[in-house]
């Protein structure tokens, strides 16, 4: 069974990906940001993996949170450069946008139906 979101789960896969390569191609020598980025972009694999071949809704929950925490890490964790901070907040800010959007779309299905033509109003014939 096709589902229509599931090119978001793809997506996922795509930013987890960049996500977990991303300390060796901006140079994160920050141990914490570097563990980070690899962590988090191998949960987000393996989420959306998950999702595409058996989908659970609690998968896209942890992408949403693992967005949220991308937001969130570098003040956390204290990043002390900027490319591991751009990447986290970056690509935490993508996930989280697309994880709400992906649960949107799963509790409004039929939002993007469209509408049954009407039939146009009759006027009343006198009697």
């Amino acid at each position: 069974m096709k589902r229509r979101e599931a090119v978001l789960d793809v997506y996922h896969v795509i930013f987890g990906a960049f996500l977990f390569v991303s300390p060796w191609l901006f140079a994160m020598s920050y141990g914490p940001a570097r563990l980070d980025a690899f962590a988090s972009g191998a949960i987000l694999i393996a989420a959306s993996l998950l999702a595409i071949t058996a989908f659970r809704e609690w998968e896209e929950w942890v992408n949403l949170v693992i967005g949220l925490w991308l937001l969130a890490s570098p003040w956390l964790l204290g990043f002390p450069h900027r490319a591991g901070m751009h990447v986290a907040v970056g690509v935490g800010a993508v996930v989280t946008f697309v994880s709400l959007l992906e649960l949107w779309l799963i509790h409004n299905p039929g939002w993007t139906e469209p509408l049954a033509p009407q039939p146009p109003d009759r006027e009343p014939k006198p009697h």
